[in-house]
């Protein structure tokens, strides 16, 4: 039994100093190097629904222009801002008082264009 055990714990060694050997040949890199992967972080704004309120966050890390409108069902402006410099953006939006329509809030920055759909009833 302890020479199974043994031969099992030498033939893994063997195993994983051959793979890191291949994959340091295949990559031309070190197995033991760290990989750095320099990424650039997206961030998309986050709604959340709550009756006829809706509410947005952004997180603005470049402290980019960013618009956001409100349009209705007919493609027309009902609400319009661009802010500019803020790290984070927080709007509410309040439609219970909003004629019974689908109402769409749009949030454009550097990063691309973000929709959210309203149902007010």
């Amino acid at each position: 039994m302890n020479t199974i055990v043994k031969t099992t714990t030498v033939l893994a060694l063997m195993f994983a100093t051959a793979t890191a050997t291949a994959i340091e040949s295949k990559n031309g890199t070190k197995a033991s190097e760290i990989e750095r992967l320099t990424k650039k972080e997206i961030t998309r704004p986050v709604f959340k629904k709550k009756g006829d309120k809706l509410y947005m966050n952004l997180l603005n890390l470049g402290l980019e222009k960013v618009n956001i409108k409100v349009v209705d069902s007919e493609n027309r402006v009902v609400f319009s801002e661009v802010v500019k410099g803020e790290l984070l953006i927080q709007k509410a939006f309040n439609f219970e008082k909003a004629f019974e329509d689908s109402y769409t809030v749009v949030v454009k920055d550097s990063e691309g264009t973000y929709r959210e759909k309203l149902e007010v009833k």
